[in-house]
């Protein structure tokens, strides 16, 4: 029975491979002598499982460059501008216009089904195994199912409703067309990823050694299905009539009609697993932690507040720094082993790749970066002002900063607009005029630099390098590191590495106080173990335990009374959270559509800094105009990713996704 099924589970891999033909026995045979031999030796068996966590990598990331994790990049925050060619298939213009279809941004489909039947057949035999101990194999076991679902979530954030590997496998000698696999209806997909992650979280570890800081953990498992179970109760998913021609291969549908109150207590329930384990907390810098001279920006003082500036943290901020706590977390300034906020990672080691491609990118041309992403004016009036009020845009504040000490940590010759802004803005935001920091180079005058983006400044618009500029006038510094220098040339200069934030502490809060704030009932929702129930309902008092600990780190006070009572209010405000916390962290794109609000959102207008003006025309410079080059519009068939025409062909069961063309 076991030889038997390997040799279908083969030749059902092969329906999703574009590298593997349908009947390639020559891979059969390989293949089996492997799975006959192998796992009864642990180094064998422990190179197999390092070879499913492969796939995690490369197309597969959640924070990479653009080649990589172009959904990073193009929803209404962030953007990229080193693609400018049109005829290129990967080019900004081409994904903001919904003009994309085969490529590289493909190969995640065949990746994740590769990982899948890895990890199949290593829980299938590592039994087995001679040489580990029954801990061993059983932690091997829930690893592998942990990976296997995590590469089917991929899959359905990215494409929604996919295609259910049978684990008992096929009859391989049946016809090709009887082998074809239909895709499974979206809340079925649910209840197997979800199952499989509480599964795997029963005999996986509550946390792994700095060495072993890539392997899942018991709360990577529970993060993972509270996001599942997040994006299960979003409206995308959730009762989405305008999805009804969503269907199968025999017309039937693959998106639930009917509304479910109880999806948002699941989610509920499942991030409350994670934060019941007690293993996770928010990180924090301590109080003026880096003060190391006059190269480092001065730390970031909130405005007195009689409720937080006294108190300690998760209360108040009296005993951290708001703005290092935030930048710290992903500039590489501590280790992943020593973040007590991450919960999942790659930790990847290919710097052209993850974060540190991304800060590559963000570095100004003129300091040996690309000088090519940046933030959208939307993003950078959601930041708020540091006493928690709205920016002011009409008008939006006049003038400019004569000195460095006036409206720290503004330096001089700075739109005034850029004041007093809450610290999480000073550490994402690259705002026109601001100080960028190379400490590691040699030659202490080139380790700090004023940057402007003024038509004809080395970092403004160009002539010369039309593509390496700042369309918006609004850069990124989130995962920049000041000691940073990517200019090669410069002796002695490095690069700190950093480690990819795939799932974090402060997204389960967040995950926590949404679900929360939807609920229309109460339920009684069963833990992760089946042994004890979550009473679950729309309680602020949770909501403000959740949603304040993130706001108090970025040195903001808590929603008031009025916001906690309205269930629109909150939304609104959970909403935008979101959008300032999770920057850049592959979030936003896939937000906007599980909320539904990618058509009004992602169509509405890029707007910047007037990218034609020069010092001379500072202030025309700053009055936010229409960016012509960023093209805006959203329509239905942008809500899923189309599945290539060439999986299409190879398994006729499968259906294509509304509006997306099906294969001649």
């Amino acid at each position: 029975m076991k030889t038997f099924y390997f040799i279908a589970i083969v030749v059902i891999a092969g329906t999703f491979q574009s590298c593997k033909k349908y009947m390639d026995m020559e891979h059969y045979f390989k293949d089996r002598m492997n799975i006959d031999t192998l796992f009864v030796r642990k180094d064998y068996a422990d190179q197999w499982l390092a070879d499913v966590y492969t796939h995690l990598r490369e197309e597969n990331l959640d924070v990479a460059s653009k080649d990589f994790a172009p959904f990073n990049l193009i929803s209404d925050d962030m953007f990229f501008g080193d693609r400018g060619d049109e005829l290129d298939s990967r080019s900004y213009k081409n994904y903001k216009n919904g003009e994309y279809n085969e490529g590289w941004t493909q190969r995640s489909w065949g990746s994740c089904y590769q990982g899948i039947r890895k990890a199949t057949i290593y829980i299938y035999n590592i039994d087995r195994n001679r040489q580990m101990s029954a801990e061993q194999i059983a932690t091997g076991k829930a690893e592998a199912r942990f990976l296997r679902a995590y590469y089917y979530w991929l899959l359905l954030r990215k494409y929604g409703p996919v295609p259910l590997v049978p684990e008992q496998g096929i009859d391989y000698t049946r016809p090709y067309e009887e082998l074809a696999i239909p895709r499974s209806p979206y809340d079925s997909c649910v209840a197997y990823i979800t199952r499989e992650l509480a599964t795997a979280a029963l005999d996986l570890p509550l946390s792994t050694t700095s060495r072993d800081k890539v392997r899942p953990t018991k709360g990577a498992a529970l993060a993972a299905r509270a996001k599942v179970y997040l994006y299960a109760a979003s409206p995308e998913f959730n009762g989405n009539t305008e999805m009804a021609d969503l269907i199968d291969n025999e017309g039937h549908q693959l998106i639930s009609q009917s509304y479910n109150d109880e999806k948002w207590a699941r989610a509920a329930a499942a991030a409350k697993d994670v934060i019941d384990l007690g293993v996770y907390r928010l990180f924090t810098a301590p109080f003026n932690a880096t003060d190391q001279g006059p190269a480092q920006p001065k730390t970031i003082v909130p405005p007195f507040h009689p409720k937080y500036s006294n108190a300690s943290f998760p209360n108040g901020w009296s005993d951290i720094d708001p703005f290092e706590s935030y930048r710290q977390l992903f500039n590489g300034a501590i280790t992943a082993s020593a973040n007590p906020e991450l919960i999942f990672s790659r930790v990847t080691e290919l710097s052209g790749v993850g974060p540190e491609a991304m800060a590559k990118h963000q570095t100004p041309y003129s300091m040996g970066g690309w000088n090519a992403h940046g933030i959208t004016q939307k993003q950078c009036d959601a930041y708020y002002m540091n006493d928690g009020a709205d920016v002011p845009l009409n008008p939006r504040t006049p003038g400019f900063t004569t000195n460095d000490q006036d409206h720290l940590p503004l330096p001089a010759g700075v739109s005034l607009q850029y004041a007093n802004r809450e610290p999480r803005f000073y550490a994402s935001v690259a705002y026109n005029g601001s100080i960028w920091y190379r400490l590691s180079v040699v030659n202490a005058s080139l380790r700090s630099k004023q940057v402007f983006y003024y038509r004809g400044e080395p970092d403004g618009k160009q002539p010369a390098s039309p593509q390496f500029h700042v369309r918006t006038g609004l850069g990124i510094k989130k995962y920049v590191n000041p000691t940073d220098s990517h200019d090669g040339k410069e002796a002695g200069s490095f690069v700190i590495p950093k480690y990819e934030p795939a799932i974090r502490y402060a997204e389960v809060l967040l995950i926590y106080a949404e679900a929360l704030n939807e609920l229309g009932g109460s339920y009684n929702i069963p833990d992760y173990t089946g042994t004890k129930s979550h009473s679950i309902g729309r309680n602020i008092q949770e909501m403000s335990y959740a949603i304040s600990q993130v706001r108090i780190r970025g040195g903001l006070p808590d929603f008031d009374g009025n916001v906690y009572g309205s269930k629109e209010m909150f939304r609104k405000a959970l909403k935008r959270e979101r959008q300032i916390e999770l920057l850049g962290e592959n979030h936003r794109y896939y937000d906007l559509r599980r909320w539904k609000d990618a058509p009004v959102e992602e169509a509405t207008p890029v707007m910047g800094c007037n990218m034609d003006m020069t010092v001379a025309q500072r202030e025309l410079f700053h009055t936010p105009v229409v960016i012509p080059s960023f093209p805006t519009i959203f329509v239905k068939k942008m809500y899923l990713w189309p599945i290539s025409h060439e999986e299409l062909r190879r398994n006729k069961k499968l259906t294509q996704n509304p509006g997306w063309t099906m294969p001649y």
